[in-house]
């Protein structure tokens, strides 16, 4: 809290649509979860408040748009095939699309067939570049990583359990791929790329993440994440600790 700006309710408060969360001048970025009436900040769904001084954050607790914001990651899959593009679905209200000059450095040819390079039911990994809520956003794969998704697996999420999957400064995420040993990529809307060393370990990264989507809004769940998979796993030590802990 700082100069005329107060804020109500404390870190971790459960809100609903209505709630006084604030009153004063904060520069928070734009949130479809918080509205603002001249200088006071209400909540506009159910949800967890994140205070990180000297702003804060709603992030709801059910929700399964994303709302697309300039920059972000996304995982889109491909809807269409145009002469000129491809119309893709980031799971916002409305569709995306990705130029094709922005894959292939160039215009499109007249006639070129552009399922050569991505087809219908491909998954791309791309950036937001633009959107102002009066067009469709435009994704753009120019960049190291991005592109279409050739190996690995994509995994459905809510968009608004991102946040829990990447965790306080990456903490869940790190977890994840740490203890299973897959490569992973959470893109803000609500799609998980995986690239795990086997099958067993896929599965076992699964259940951890609809674990979390399940808990997202309970205290030490990195912790409980990191034991379920030792568990799932195999590791004695964790029940063997316990054990010794008990008696």
């Amino acid at each position: 809290m700082s100069g005329e700006n107060k804020i109500y309710l404390q870190d971790k408060s459960i809100v609903v649509p209505g709630d006084l969360i604030a009153e004063g001048n904060f520069q928070i970025p734009w949130s479809p979860y918080i509205i603002k009436q001249s200088n006071k900040y209400f909540a506009s769904v159910v949800g967890i408040l994140e205070i990180k001084e000297p702003v804060f954050e709603v992030i709801p607790l059910e929700g399964s748009h994303y709302y697309p914001r300039i920059g972000d990651t996304v995982i889109a899959l491909v809807k269409d095939v145009e002469q000129y593009g491809w119309i893709v679905d980031i799971k916002a209200p409305y569709s995306a699309y990705l130029p094709a000059a922005s894959l292939l450095g160039r215009p499109a040819n007249v006639g070129e067939d552009l399922r050569r390079y991505i087809d219908v039911g491909d998954f791309v990994i791309a950036k937001l570049e633009s959107f102002d809520r009066t067009s469709d956003p435009t994704l753009s794969v120019k960049g190291k990583g991005l592109g279409r998704v050739s190996t690995g697996t994509v995994i459905d999420v809510l968009p608004v359990k991102v946040p829990r999957i990447v965790g306080k400064g990456r903490s869940m995420m790190d977890t994840l791929s740490t203890e299973t040993g897959c490569d992973l990529i959470v893109a803000q809307n609500g799609r998980v790329w995986a690239n795990c060393p086997s099958i067993e370990k896929e599965k076992i990264l699964i259940t951890a993440i609809r674990t979390i989507e399940q808990e997202s809004h309970t205290k030490g769940l990195t912790d409980r994440i990191k034991k379920l998979i030792k568990e799932s796993l195999g590791d004695k030590s964790v029940t063997s600790s316990e054990a010794q802990t008990n008696t």
